[in-house]
This record gives C-alpha cells, structure tokens and sequence, in this order.
C-alpha cells in the first residue's frame, strides 16, 4: 500500500495537479486494498486523512500551523490579519482551496467503500461468552475462530482506558497464546479449563469466542475487527454491572 503523508495538502510543492496525483494515485492503492478485504491499516489512515481535511475546511485558521516559514508564533497577535491577507490575495491559499474541494468527496468515497466492508465483516462474526461469565471482565481470554480453515487462535485480552481533559478513551490489548486446530472434543469449554489450569493468575476468567463466518484476511481485517467488537462487547458488560 502507498502512504500519503499526514500533511500532505500543505507539505512541499503547492500545485493542484500535483496534488491532485498524489491523492488519486494513493486512493487507487486504497481501493486494491479494499478489493482484497484489507481492511487495516489502510482503513484508520484514510479516516486519519479524512478528519485532517475536515478539520482545515471547517477552521482553515488551523493552516498557519502548516506554514511556519509565513506564520510564526512570534506573529500571534498578528495572526487574524495576516490570515485574511493569505485567503484574499495568495495565490497558494487558493491552490488549497482547489485542491481540499476536489479531494473532500473523494475520500468520502473511500471511507463509504471501507465502511461496507466493515460492516460485513462485523455482521458475519459471532461473538460469545465460554462458560459462566465473572463480574470482572476487564481481563480473560479470546477464542479467534477462523473460517474456513476452523483453527481458534486463543489470546490474552486487557482492557484499558485512557483518559483526557475531553473523554475517555477504551483500548483493548492481546497477547497471543497458541493456536488450536479443534477436534470434536476440544470445545471452546474445555480450551477454558487447559487455560485455567496453565494460567494461576485467572482463576475463573472471563472468556468469549469469536466466531468467523465468512474468510477473510487474518491480519488485516478479522483481527481488528474481532478486537473491536470483542471492546464493545466487554464495554457493555461494564455499563451493566
């Protein structure tokens, strides 16, 4: 996949057909993306990119922190002025203006397309509780289901949370166990004890399978997904308790 730079709209040669070159020939690399149902990295970027364009359309003040070499901050006092003067009568103000209108849809597009593949991919996952299910879920274990291939890919989870002036925000870490191709008696029950057993720290942990129902890439797609409804499953939980 090509990688288009965080501040690619402001950064080196201001043209818009050069501009509009970088963003279609990364776009295209998003699609081949797409096509194959890689869903990450190229996903998060291209919302990544999204956001950063809405970001400078809705509050364009935000440019000047792009172009230090015209705005500094000793020029703060000054800065209101100096704006209006760059939108009327610069041309490289225009050339923005050009290239932000011409890119906004297109990445619009993009994330659609992304979107729908994600929606897929989340409908055609079962996810559900091993066993009895402990007050705290903050910590236990995964049961990664694949399809067709049926081989369950078992991990440790940990939910964190991290928190700003604003919000907070929920993150969910794994670490990788084994993997288990499952014969009619290795039941996501019995995987639950083995674990049990191997693992003093988790006495009665909660546990929760995956199930793929449609293929899928591992890495790319069924991993981050399985993790992100794993989060909102578990986040679910908590607000009940």
């Amino acid at each position: 996949m090509k990688n288009l730079p965080e501040n690619w709209l402001t950064n080196g040669l201001i043209d818009f057909e050069y501009k509009k070159y970088l963003l279609l020939d990364y776009l295209t690399s998003v699609k081949k993306e797409f096509e194959g149902q890689r869903l990450y990295p190229v996903f998060s970027d291209l919302i990544l990119h999204y956001q950063n364009l809405q970001q400078v359309r809705e509050h364009k003040k935000l440019v000047y922190e792009q172009f230090p070499q015209r705005i500094t901050r000793a020029d703060f006092e000054k800065l209101e002025l100096m704006y209006e003067k760059i939108v009327q009568d610069d041309e490289t103000m225009q050339q923005i203006e050009e290239i932000m209108e011409f890119a906004a849809p297109r990445f619009s597009n993009a994330l659609s397309e992304g979107k729908e593949i994600y929606e897929f991919i989340e409908n055609n996952l079962e996810i559900t509780p091993v066993g009895i299910t402990p007050i705290y879920h903050d910590t236990g274990y995964l049961f990664l289901e694949t399809f067709p291939q049926k081989e369950t890919r078992l991990y440790r989870y940990q939910l964190s949370v991290f928190q700003n002036s604003f919000e907070k925000y929920r993150g969910l870490h794994l670490d990788f166990l084994e993997s288990k191709h499952r014969r009619l008696t290795d039941t996501y029950e019995n995987l639950k004890l083995e674990l049990v057993k191997k693992d003093k720290l988790l006495p009665n942990p909660a546990t929760f399978a995956v199930i793929a129902k449609v293929p899928c890439p591992f890495e790319q797609s069924l991993l981050p997904v399985a993790k992100r409804i794993l989060l909102k499953y578990v986040s679910n939980l908590n607000a009940q308790n």
